[in-house]
C-alpha cells in the first residue's frame, strides 16, 4: 500500500454558503448580452425625446381628459380623453406640478406620438387642473394632503 495522496480532481471544487459543493464546471455559464447592461427603454421619456418631438408636441392643441389611472412606483398611467378615445399614455417624466395624478383628477395635456412606428400616442406636458374631490393627494415630495 503506498501512502500517495489521491490524485486531484480534474475540476475544482469548493463549498458554497448553502454548504452544496459546487465545481467550476456548474459556474460556467455562457455570456449574456444583457449581463451587466441596462436595457434602455423604447419609451421617450422628456429627458430622450428628440427636440423636434418636443417641438412638434408643444405647437400642438391643448386636450383635456381624466386620469384613469397612476401608479408612482411604476412611473406611468393613463388618461382618458374627454372627447372619447383611446386611453392615451402618460409618463412619469411628462406631469407639470407638485401633485401626483391619483384616479379622477382633471387634466390637461398635449400628445406625442410613440416611436418606433408612432402608432400609440403619448400624453406630455400634463397638468391636473381639478384634483379629484374627497382623495388623498401625495406631492413629489411626500406630502400628503386631502381634498
Amino acid at each position: 500500500m503506498s501512502s500517495e495522496p489521491p490524485p486531484p480532481s480534474q475540476h475544482p471544487t469548493h463549498q458554497s454558503s448553502a454548504g452544496l459543493l459546487d465545481t467550476q464546471e456548474a459556474r460556467d455559464r455562457s455570456p449574456s448580452p444583457l449581463r451587466g447592461n441596462v436595457v434602455p427603454s423604447p419609451l421617450p421619456t422628456r429627458r430622450t425625446r428628440t427636440f423636434s418631438a418636443t417641438v412638434r408636441a408643444s405647437q400642438g392643441p391643448v386636450y383635456k381628459g381624466v386620469c384613469k389611472c397612476f401608479c408612482r412606483s411604476k412611473g406611468h398611467g393613463f388618461i382618458t380623453p374627454a372627447d372619447g378615445g383611446p386611453d392615451i399614455f402618460l409618463h412619469i417624466s411628462d406631469v407639470e406640478g407638485e401633485y401626483v395624478p391619483v384616479e379622477g383628477d382633471e387634466v390637461t395635456y398635449k400628445m406625442c406620438s410613440i416611436p418606433p412606428k408612432n402608432e400609440k400616442l403619448q400624453a406630455v406636458e400634463v397638468v391636473i387642473t381639478h384634483l379629484a374631490p374627497g382623495t388623498k393627494h401625495e406631492t413629489w415630495s411626500g406630502h400628503i394632503i386631502s381634498s
